[in-house]
C-alpha cells in the first residue's frame, strides 16, 4: 500500500481507520451510534475512559468511514447518519456499558442516542434507555435461580411442615401421657 504511488497519503490514512472500525465491528456485540456534539473534549475522554473499563470503546469517528466499515461486515442500517456521529463499541457485556452511558447522557444531557445495534436488532433511543435500566447480569442470573428453586423450597417446606406437625402432636401425646 506504502509504495503504491497512485494513493495519496490521506486516502491511505482512511483506509487504515477504516480498517480498525472493521476489526471494532467484528469483536463487537454490539454497538450504540450517539451524536456528540457538545461535549467537550474532557467529557469525551472521560466517557472513553469510564467505557476501557467495562470491556468497552467510545470511539468518534466520520460518518463515512463508519459505513464504509458496516458495509464490508455485511451490517446494513436504514438510517443515514446527521452530524458528528461517536460509537460504543461493546464486547463482553451489553448492559453495564450502556448504564454508563445514559448516567453519563442524565449527567450532561449529552450525547443524545441516535441507535443501537444489538444482537443484529436494531433499537431506537427509547429502547436503548429500557436496556440501560435492567439490572445487572448477576441480578438477572440470582432472580432466575431463585424462581427455579422456589417449586423445590415449596415442596421441601410442605414436607417439612407435615413432619414437623407429626413431632409437634406426638410430643403433646407424651406430655397428656405423663
Amino acid at each position: 500500500m506504502k509504495n503504491n504511488p497512485k494513493i495519496s497519503a490521506n486516502r491511505e490514512k482512511k483506509q487504515l481507520i477504516v480498517s480498525e472500525i472493521s476489526a471494532k465491528v467484528q469483536k463487537a456485540k454490539g454497538f450504540v451510534f450517539t451524536d456528540y456534539q457538545g461535549l467537550t473534549h474532557h467529557q469525551l475522554e472521560t466517557i472513553k475512559k469510564a467505557m476501557k473499563t467495562m470491556e468497552a470503546e467510545y470511539v468518534a469517528t466520520k460518518n463515512t468511514l463508519l459505513k464504509i466499515a458496516l458495509k464490508e461486515k455485511n451490517i446494513e442500517l436504514e438510517t443515514d447518519f446527521q452530524g458528528p456521529t461517536a460509537t460504543l463499541f461493546m464486547y463482553e457485556d451489553v448492559i453495564t456499558p450502556i448504564k454508563e452511558l445514559t448516567k453519563s447522557i442524565k449527567l450532561l444531557n449529552l450525547p443524545i442516542v441516535k441507535l443501537g445495534l444489538i444482537d443484529g436488532k436494531t433499537l431506537d433511543a427509547g429502547e436503548v434507555d429500557r436496556l440501560s435500566k435492567l439490572p445487572p447480569l448477576q441480578v438477572l442470573q440470582a432472580q432466575l435461580l431463585g424462581q427455579l428453586l422456589s417449586p423445590i423450597s415449596g415442596i421441601h417446606r410442605a414436607l417439612n411442615w407435615n413432619l414437623q406437625k407429626f413431632v409437634m402432636t406426638l410430643d403433646a401425646i407424651k406430655n397428656t401421657k405423663s
